[in-house]
């Protein structure tokens, strides 16, 4: 027996008040990475933000709280934990581990090109960024582990949730993390497999 299975299309699209509110967030995430791109990380103020993005600061700190937050933060964790409530009931774990991190790997292609290749390089180049990748990997683990109590019984806070879904974080943040060290030299897609792999059957066999 299968659960029920909704599809972004069953979802009711968002109202006015949300789409604003997604058009101001992707503006100022589009205005920083353009600088940043252009002089650094360290030279791009929230002030140039703001001015590029055409609102305020007092704007740009409402939806980001700190610039670390402009690049880490995205709306894929609530994707993520719809995705995984709509899986069918008798799918194995290791096909759950793989549908969820190339939905996450999908989502980040997604925006342009460069992008994704900017945020893996300043989640590696950048330490305040990178600091700020592990807070919010614990948020993100934690709408997962809701997600998947609701479908294997366990509480949220059980070792066994906390161990899985810090996997499959885990697995994800390495290999945008190598993907950025080799200078983007692989296909990230066949990174993820190979960390699906792993994940998925252990180290490869060689020397204990």
């Amino acid at each position: 027996m299968t659960a029920p299975r909704t599809t972004p299309a069953d979802r009711p699209p968002p109202g006015l008040r949300e789409r604003k509110k997604i058009k101001t967030r992707r503006a100022i995430r589009g205005a920083a990475y353009t600088l940043i791109e252009e002089q650094g990380y360290d030279a791009t103020t929230i002030e140039q933000i703001a001015d590029r993005a055409e609102v305020s600061a007092s704007t740009v700190f409402r939806y980001f709280p700190t610039k670390e937050d402009i690049v880490v933060t995205d709306e894929w964790a609530p994707v993520m934990a719809a995705e995984l409530r709509a899986r069918p009931e008798d799918e194995s774990w290791a096909d759950l581990v793989r549908h969820l991190m190339r939905t996450a790997l999908d989502l980040s292609l997604a925006e342009e090109p460069g992008v994704a290749r900017l945020r893996a390089r300043l989640g590696v180049e950048v330490p305040a960024v990178r600091a700020r990748m592990i807070e919010s990997t614990a948020a993100t683990g934690l709408l997962l582990r809701e997600a998947l109590a609701d479908r294997s019984g366990l509480a949220p806070d059980s070792l066994e949730l906390r161990v899985f879904a810090m996997s499959v974080l885990g697995g994800l943040t390495e290999v945008s993390h190598y993907w950025a060290e080799t200078g983007h030299r692989d296909d990230v897609r066949d990174l993820v497999d190979r960390a699906l792999d792993v994940l998925e059957h252990g180290l490869p066999a060689g020397k204990p």
